[in-house]
């Protein structure tokens, strides 16, 4: 630290890695963060397909200069290979979050509010850099600091919706993220450049989906 510079404190890094799916693979990884020095405060499965597993650590370091050999380190374990890292301010509750997320969306007085919470809180929990709803191809409400042009948007609404198993949640563009509601004729839009959407988090958003589409549903009759 230089003279009269504030001391930046511990960083907080979202570490998601590859691991081979066998016994002890997962020991050894921490064990390697440990090794130089980070502190392991949440393990995450996000994804598990055959024989090999994506898992998202928690990790609390002293010093930047630790982030490059924590990589290594990990990288060491046979089969292992870091897939993403990230600075955090604080580290999500991915399941705490969806329930939070659920309950102030039932909680929306009106369905432009619900618009607007839907968004923001889908932005937030998965750390993305935009989130926005379109209905018939007009955007009716959007957050982030990179939100794409509204053509745009409607395009990229257009062509998910094209096909069943990217409507549905179940594959798409590695930075992109679509649930479908049905009821209030939507489509919901996450984008996160250069941090992959895993399946587990699809399905994660295909819930909240259906959480607004049926608080819409409920809210429709109120303002008619």
């Amino acid at each position: 630290m230089t003279d009269g510079a504030p001391d930046p404190g511990p960083l907080h890094v979202l570490v998601r890695v590859w691991l081979p799916d066998r016994p002890g693979a997962l020991g050894l990884v921490a064990a390697r963060i440990g090794a130089v020095g980070g502190d392991i405060v949440g393990i995450d499965v996000v994804e598990r397909g055959d024989r090999v597993a994506v898992d998202e650590f928690a990790v609390v370091l002293s010093d930047a200069d630790r982030l490059d050999l924590m990589v290594r380190e990990i990288e060491e374990v046979d089969g292992a290979s870091v897939e993403d890292l990230r600075r955090v301010a604080t580290f999500p509750d991915p399941r705490l979050d969806a329930l939070e997320s659920a309950a102030v969306i039932t909680e929306s007085p009106t369905t432009a509010d619900l618009h607007r919470t839907l968004t923001a809180h889908v932005r937030r929990e998965f750390l993305a850099d935009w989130a926005a709803l379109l209905i018939d191809g007009t955007v009716v409400a959007s957050t982030g600091d990179r939100v794409p042009d509204p053509a745009l948007l409607s395009a990229l609404a257009a062509g998910t919706a094209a096909s069943p198993l990217v409507a549905d949640g179940v594959v798409g563009p590695a930075d992109l993220a679509v649930a479908r509601l049905p009821g209030l004729g939507a489509s919901l839009l996450v984008g996160r450049e250069g941090h992959v959407f895993r399946r587990r988090e699809r399905a994660q958003l295909l819930m909240l989906a259906r959480v607004a589409d049926r608080t819409g549903a409920l809210l429709a009759p109120r303002e008619s």
